[in-house]
């Protein structure tokens, strides 16, 4: 899959997700959201094109959520 799709994919999850108002609990839900349903290939590729680029066309939620879940992979 393409990193342009996954980044896509990644900021609707993040969309959905930014209407909680508790954004901890946000995060966490993009977080979880990735863990249960994206392959282990796809998250590494999201999160090595966050380090290159900064994440620069990320939501800030799937910032986050990637920071956290680097521990995870």
């Amino acid at each position: 899959m393409s990193t342009e799709n996954l980044i896509k994919m990644a900021n609707q999850i993040a969309q959905f997700f930014s209407t909680e108002p508790d954004k901890d609990q946000a995060v966490r839900g993009v977080r979880q959201h990735l863990q249960s349903f994206w392959t282990p290939a796809m998250r590494i590729e999201l999160m090595a094109w966050q380090v290159e680029q900064h994440g620069a066309a990320l939501h800030p939620l799937v910032q986050e959520a990637l920071a956290e879940q680097g521990r995870v992979v």
